[in-house]
């Protein structure tokens, strides 16, 4: 079976560790048939330029595309590399999504929320000392709203806050109170022929399960859901394509017999077996 991983970070993201060329060395000795690069843009940072604590999406993003494309090159008889951009918040600042979009052509984007409009990354919020409940609202809220956006592919990480609220108070909170609001995501989703990432990397961390968990991805089938990518989030070359095996197996388990990738974001079908 053909293992794809569609959420990898190079060093050009402000949080990772390795260099384009080391994820897909990488990628080839664990077997993987394709592998998206998908570097972190901040989209309403952008107008930071140099002065964002991110660095200078102006400069990372460009460098980002021209690493893969090299490694497109370099890899193709032994690897497909797709050139991709995690997106985060594009619905924050329409002109610097704008811009984001034009760095390059790419293969595939992923959307994603890492904080609501004037707050700080759920990385770095006290959950022990915050309404978890008022601010899962806003998430999913949040998410639906990214969810009708028209320019992306897949929706990464759907219980993305879950990370850091279990590891800072322990608990997984029960999301069936927002099942509404993710019915409301996953429609908008099916409507407008979007994907759902599973994201593996809960796995092999503390929140135990996949993001989002079975349940939900199960939901996302019943809905009418079509699409799934697959993605490590892997930030170093340790986690490229770890884990990937067992996020297919919870798609199959969810009722899904393919899973996709994306190029020039036209969605290609991989079989699971």
């Amino acid at each position: 079976m053909k293992l794809c991983d569609l959420h990898t970070h190079s060093d050009n993201s402000f949080d990772a560790k390795n260099s384009v060329d080391e994820m897909c060395q990488s990628a080839v000795k664990c077997g993987l048939y394709a592998i998206a690069v998908t570097d972190h843009c901040e989209a309403p940072m952008i107008k930071e330029g140099k002065n964002c604590e991110y660095g200078s999406f102006d400069e990372l993003i460009p460098k980002s595309i021209a690493d893969t494309l090299e490694a497109k090159r370099k890899y193709a008889s032994k690897l497909n590399v797709l050139c991709g951009i995690e997106l985060g918040e594009p619905m924050h600042d329409p002109e610097c999504t704008k811009r984001a979009l034009s760095y390059g052509d790419y293969d595939f984007t992923l959307a994603s929320v890492h904080n609501l409009r004037n707050m700080e990354d759920f990385y770095y919020i006290d959950f022990a000392n915050t309404d978890i409940n008022e601010i899962l609202k806003l998430y999913f809220d949040e998410l639906a709203e990214t969810a009708s956006f028209q320019y992306f592919d897949s929706l990464a990480h759907l219980t993305y806050p879950l990370r850091y609220i279990k590891t800072k108070t322990g608990i997984i909170p029960d999301l069936l109170p927002y099942y509404n609001q993710i019915d409301e995501i996953f429609n908008i989703l099916v409507k407008n022929n979007k994907a759902l990432e599973i994201n593996v990397s809960g796995l092999y961390k503390e929140l135990g399960t996949t993001l989002p968990d079975e349940a939900i991805i199960k939901h996302f089938k019943e809905l009418g859901g079509k699409y799934i990518t697959i993605g490590t989030d892997a930030h170093s070359t340790e986690y490229v394509g770890k884990g990937i095996k067992e996020g297919i197996k919870v798609a199959k388990k969810c009722g899904f017999s393919q899973y996709t990738i994306y190029e020039k974001h036209v969605p290609i079908m991989i079989d699971i077996v």
